[in-house]
């Protein structure tokens, strides 16, 4: 019996919203003492009531727009509960039967499938505390700075049936968060967390069996990597015959690479869901979420589109570029400056050849971007938007090289000057004098002098070793710094050495 594999995920999105959901302590738990950013409500003290976090409503819905989801007229908050040492209220304010968001879906490319997930629900909710558990100690210690920061709770269909499509997912909905700007979406850094629900049933069954619930799962590699495991281990079960009957949690083990089971899957009945009462039923007016979907940004997906439409780059250029949205900023406000300048140049010319022209610059400016920059930029350990090279002046770097007013090889150096300076490419080139050699006479006048004074690799290569010439050639760029055309010299050397 061939089987196969059910998976839906439960993903949890930290907003970086100035305050916390439900008081208006700084929402920052990285980098700062433990218990320094806390008030009465985020602690639980007795009295305190919450309020709710207008920008975390908004944000919520806004990512919800994006998966595709229906928004209701009306929602509401509802506590859920259950003890544990980093719940100090005894519950959770989450959100139960009336979310803010259900019936949606989210498409991801997997290879050259599309996979239409579909999302049952997102709802709002606040984080718990950490627990820290000092080593050689015997007790553990609770850092509240965590607690109430504004999660948003994602739960897809169980439509994805490889780990690698999950994989894809994760990736997918962390670039989505980056381009709505509503959160990090860092799994490294706790910005975003996920549990991966799995079964297994006969291929071609409608029936959903008993589910595994995988935890402690931190990177996008380590919930492949579990589900692959579980794969495995559900399938010995299913050949001996020992179908699941319950639904299990288990934890994933980084370092033996296995899951390891934790308890029994609670039922929503053990958490005794009820409204709650400090905080109203929200009203979610049509005018209120038509004005968070006029302001919804351009998402990868319609990006990767219009690149592909109208920048003439490959898939693969387009994957790396859209995959970090800073670097597409640049890249565009590269590529509008450069057409901008075209334009300028030929005003008249719209024909074949001038937007096959207009592609091609297009292209140099995403192959040096993808290529040198960030290779500068990765050797640094910055990012593409602390360099100092404006868009501006790399525009002009990239119109010098077309105009082969300097070659491939001094560009390099330009570029690097470029980097560590910020200064202008056209000052960096006339203040080390690169500016390429413009006329075939001053090549030919330092070609002859270069035979003249190699007398043994000209016979050798009068004689049949071709490639001596590449010796001829290295000396020519060599008495020229650099600054000749290699294509001219190999073109002149050849002529004259006939």
């Amino acid at each position: 019996m061939k089987l196969e594999s059910v998976i839906g995920l439960e993903i949890h999105v930290q907003l970086k919203t100035k305050s916390k959901m439900f008081c208006s302590c700084d929402n920052q738990s990285e980098g700062v003492a433990p218990n320094t950013n806390i008030c009465p409500v985020c602690t639980g003290q007795p009295g305190t009531l919450p309020v709710l976090n207008d920008s975390a409503l908004r944000w919520g819905i806004k990512t919800a727009m994006a998966l595709n989801c229906m928004i209701p007229s009306k929602t509401k908050f509802d506590r859920k509960n259950y003890f544990y040492p980093d719940l100090p209220k005894g519950y959770q304010i989450s959100q139960y039967d009336m979310p803010i968001a259900q019936n949606g879906f989210f498409i991801i490319n997997v290879g050259e499938k599309k996979i239409k997930v579909g999302i049952i629900r997102a709802h709002l909710e606040e984080d718990a505390a950490k627990l820290v558990h000092p080593v050689g100690s015997k007790h553990s210690s609770v850092d509240f700075n965590r607690s109430g920061t504004p999660l948003l709770e994602i739960v897809s269909e169980p439509d994805l049936r490889e780990p690698h499509e999950a994989y894809v997912f994760l990736k997918e909905l962390r670039l989505l968060m980056r381009y709505l700007d509503v959160s990090d979406a860092d799994m490294e850094k706790g910005h975003l967390r996920c549990d991966a629900n799995i079964s297994l049933r006969p291929e071609g069954d409608v029936k959903l069996f008993s589910k595994t619930e995988i935890k402690n799962l931190n990177s996008f590699r380590s919930v492949e990597q579990a589900l692959a495991y579980e794969i495995k281990r559900q399938t010995k079960l299913w050949s001996a015959k020992k179908i699941p009957k319950f639904e299990t949690t288990r934890g994933w083990d980084e370092k033996k690479l296995e899951t390891v089971e934790q308890r029994s899957k609670e039922g929503e009945a053990d958490y005794r869901y009820f409204p709650e009462p400090d905080i109203p039923p929200i009203d979610l007016s049509k005018d209120l979420i038509e004005r968070i979907k006029a302001r919804l940004p351009e998402l990868p997906a319609q990006r990767r589109i219009r690149f592909k439409d109208n920048y003439a780059l490959n898939d693969k250029e387009i994957d790396f570029i859209i995959n970090h949205k800073e670097l597409a900023d640049f890249v565009e406000g590269v590529i509008s400056e450069l057409r901008a300048w075209f334009l300028a140049e030929k005003p008249k010319e719209r024909g074949k050849e001038f937007y096959e022209q207009r592609d091609k610059i297009t292209h140099l400016a995403a192959s040096w971007i993808i290529n040198k920059l960030i290779k500068l930029i990765y050797d640094s350990k910055t990012t593409i938007e602390e360099t100092k090279i404006t868009q501006e002046n790399f525009a002009e770097f990239i119109k010098l090289i077309w105009e082969e007013r300097i070659n491939s090889r001094n560009a390099q150096e330009v570029l690097k000057v470029m980097f560590d300076s910020g200064k202008d490419p056209s000052d960096i080139i006339e203040e080390k004098d690169l500016w390429q050699l413009g006329t075939t006479e001053d090549i030919e006048a330092v070609a002859e002098k270069v035979i003249m004074e190699n007398p043994i690799p000209v016979k050798q290569y009068k004689e049949g070793k071709i490639e001596t010439l590449q010796f001829l050639i290295g000396q020519v760029m060599k008495a020229t710094r650099g600054r000749a055309n290699p294509d001219v010299v190999n073109h002149v050397l050849i002529h004259k050495l006939k």
